[in-house]
């Protein structure tokens, strides 16, 4: 592999900065949540979707919003609820009585950054219209298809599905996000924090106000993505991630193990955090941190290890301390 010019290094690093100080101006608005915010920018690394996933109140919203302030991105909210219908996101044909056509009106699906609020509170057909957007980055109606912006990112959020008026999200769609992030509750420390920032006038719809300011836009995405193609993988990384899928598949806790799709998409998100990380190969270091968030997902318990207390996560962190690391 030849070494990096001097142009190319000072890119890579100029994004690189830029995409870290994502964390900073994120955290001006969102307290405690670190890691959901890395996965935010690995998903922007990778192309990928992200689900965010936690109880009512925990900033889920207002952390996407904080990200699009902080990038110079066209943003779009679509509060999903059971009445909402597919053309209400993706667009429809309105006939124009001046012209006497039809003529494409488009839906909030076109913007960059899409934040999809309650996504699991809508009936599976609005939820699946969703689907060739996130895969194909386009919407087709009436036989056209549209292309969508680029970058583009689907950042839904929704409740715990044992809450009342939730519909979970099939087994097809949950696949087409690159990653499942848990949004947990603060520790007492960070919600100290929180209600002091309140006190003081901190206002969430205002976040000017806050102080967030972007600070990456399309072009350092554009760079960094370039920087993350250019991050080596050696054989046996390589296969240590597919013994890893494969062992979800032989779990004996699970009806569902992981596809290949996961395998390419893990390997994916670990090329993308360890080019973050400042380093242009992945380790196995690399792989088990991005595991549990591109897994955890796409893996379905058996009903009678659900029973049990058995939960994905702890599938697979059992799988992880049992498969062989490469050394």
């Amino acid at each position: 592999m030849s070494a990096p010019t001097p142009e190319t290094a000072t890119s890579s690093d100029g994004a690189r900065a830029s995409l870290e100080a994502l964390r900073t101006e994120i955290g001006k608005a969102v307290v405690g949540q670190d890691p959901a915010v890395t996965g935010l920018v690995v998903a922007l690394l990778c192309k990928g979707h992200v689900l965010l996933e936690g109880v009512p109140g925990v900033a889920k919203t207002l952390l996407v919003r904080a990200l699009a302030s902080a990038l110079e991105l066209d943003t779009k909210r679509v509060q999903f609820t059971p009445d909402l219908m597919p053309s209400d996101i993706t667009g429809s044909l309105v006939y124009d009585t001046r012209t006497a056509e039809f003529s494409f009106q488009p839906g909030p699906v076109f913007t960059n950054l899409l934040l999809a609020d309650e996504i699991n509170r809508t009936p599976p057909k609005t939820q699946s219209s969703l689907l060739e957007a996130m895969e194909e980055r386009q919407v087709t109606v009436d036989g056209t298809p549209r292309p969508l912006p680029e970058p583009f990112l689907v950042a839904a959020t929704q409740n715990p599905v044992e809450y009342e008026g939730t519909y979970p999200l099939p087994e097809a769609q949950l696949d087409r996000f690159l990653l499942k992030l848990t949004v947990p509750l603060p520790s007492r420390e960070d919600e100290i924090n929180v209600l002091t920032r309140h006190a003081q006038g901190f206002n969430p719809r205002d976040l000017k106000a806050a102080g967030v300011r972007p600070v990456a836009g399309p072009a350092e995405i554009e760079a960094a993505r370039e920087a993350v193609a250019k991050v080596s993988v050696s054989a046996e990384i390589a296969g240590y991630v597919v013994d890893i899928c494969r062992a979800t598949r032989d779990s004996p806790s699970l009806t569902l193990g992981v596809s290949p799709r996961g395998a390419t998409a893990l390997l994916s998100t670990a090329r993308a955090w360890a080019w973050l990380t400042g380093r242009d190969y992945v380790t196995p270091d690399d792989v088990k941190a991005l595991a549990l968030p591109t897994l955890r997902h796409r893996i379905q318990l058996r009903p009678e290890a659900e029973m049990e207390g058995v939960t994905s996560d702890s599938v697979l962190n059992s799988i992880l301390a049992h498969v062989p690391v490469p050394r």
